[in-house]
């Protein structure tokens, strides 16, 4: 499955960026409670100081004075916490009440602990609370202050998820943003993408650098040079194909003057019937195709050692090509149904018009190609499992590109009676050479 850049990039932007609308959120959180809980434990330290300044023992009691004045100056105790904002309750070590709130529970503490702030349940509400553990002639008592005045964490934790909130409303839009962006500033990518692939097979033509933004000139560039090799190498298989082919070519007459002779023999009387066969045959492809007739005459000594039947039927036809590249084709065709053929089989080459269209098709009594693996042997190097010779696996690959290049179209089937293979190549009407 291929990866798409745009999707990466918003994948990378959008990680960071909800990781710090979170971080943020929370940094606004604890600013606005932080506050608030300073300034809580301020005054309950101070309500507890409070307390236990109006703690006394007397006659070995630990009771609480409440009737002290207000005044703090020199000398003074500090006054008494005000109800409406601190709730206090006194504990003994027992965790028995002698003066305070009775809903405010008892914090039993160790000795090592002198101070201990919580969160207690009064009245369905939430309050923070610290616990003083203070020693007396009378023994230890527990001094429990909790703040009623109204919590800010309520408030904050609003202020938390409503900066939340828009902090990924703000993200959706900036990675919105970000998409628009992305895809205007791949556009030249897609660009170059639609203008290679509007590009015929040989349109080899250099992409122009020029009109292509800075960050893919390294790919074009490699891109002109794959070019420029394969158009090398193009023009020097043709080349090389074209010469082949001319130094290849043997005159049909001299085949037909050869044969003549041959069937004068006497020792040729036992295969007469079939040299009779190649001799209609050639003298059909004298005055029918000439490409055919030479690619045809030039396997005749192989199909005759293997014991292969090689003929030909057809159809006067001509189409605007290049000879080599059509000689390259019907050679791969016709090695290919020889390669395959057993002893005893037939292969025959056929031309012709077919809906008005030009084709060629070479058909054989071979092994045949299995219908799932007809698709695969257009590849190459691809042989099928189990096939017997040692082929490269180039030859359908070769006769499939040359039918690309012009436009024909190659359908691999079975022979006749579902028995070997026939590859059709059919040329495109406009192909057909006129006059």
């Amino acid at each position: 499955m291929t990866s798409s850049i745009s999707r990466r990039l918003i994948f990378w932007l959008a990680v960071p960026l909800m990781l710090l609308a979170l971080c943020g959120a929370l940094v606004h959180y604890f600013n606005s409670v932080a506050p608030g809980v300073i300034s809580s434990d301020k005054r309950l330290k101070e309500a507890a100081n409070a307390l236990m300044a109006h703690v006394i023992v007397k006659n070995g009691q630990v009771i609480l004075d409440t009737g002290a004045g207000a005044d703090t100056g020199p000398g003074r105790r500090p006054p008494m916490p005000a109800a409406d904002s601190i709730h206090y309750a006194l504990h003994d070590s027992l965790g028995r009440l002698f003066a305070g709130d009775p809903h405010l529970a008892f914090v039993p503490m160790g000795s090592e602990t002198t101070q201990l702030f919580a969160m207690a349940q009064i009245d369905h509400r939430s309050l923070r609370t610290l616990t003083t553990r203070f020693d007396t002639r009378a023994g230890v008592i527990f001094i429990t202050a909790a703040d009623v005045r109204p919590a800010t964490e309520p408030a904050a934790r609003y202020g938390f998820m409503s900066t939340l909130l828009w902090d990924f409303v703000q993200l959706d839009l900036t990675l919105v943003l970000v998409w628009v962006g992305i895809q205007l500033g791949l556009r030249p990518v897609k660009k170059l993408r639609d203008e290679i692939a509007e590009r015929s097979p040989q349109d080899l033509r250099p992409i122009v650098e020029s009109t292509i933004p800075r960050e893919i000139v390294p790919v074009v560039v490699t891109l002109n040079r794959l070019f420029t090799t394969l158009r090398t190498s193009v023009q020097s298989q043709q080349q090389f194909i074209a010469n082949t082919a001319h130094q290849l070519r043997t005159p049909i007459t001299g085949i037909q003057a050869q044969l003549d002779l041959l069937l004068a023999e006497p020792a040729a009387q036992p295969v007469k019937s079939r040299l009779l066969t190649l001799q209609e045959g050639i003298r059909q492809l004298a005055h029918s195709a000439t490409i055919v007739a030479e690619v045809v005459a030039r396997f005749f000594d192989r199909a005759l050692q293997s014991n292969i039947d090689l003929g030909a039927e057809v159809s006067p036809v001509s189409i605007l090509a290049d000879p080599s590249l059509l000689d390259d084709l019907l050679t791969n065709l016709v090695d290919n149904a020889l390669k395959y053929t057993p002893a005893g089989g037939t292969v025959t080459v056929s031309t012709g018009k077919k809906n008005g269209r030009p084709f060629l098709a070479v058909e054989d009594t071979g092994l045949g190609i299995p219908e799932s693996k007809r698709q695969h042997v257009r590849q190459r190097f691809y042989r099928v499992p189990n096939s017997p010779g040692h082929g490269s696996g180039l030859g359908l690959a070769i006769v499939d590109g040359i039918a690309r290049l012009y436009d024909a179209s190659m359908i691999i089937g079975p022979g006749a009676n579902g028995r070997g293979t026939r590859v059709f190549v059919q040329f495109p009407e406009s192909s057909i050479a006129r006059g």
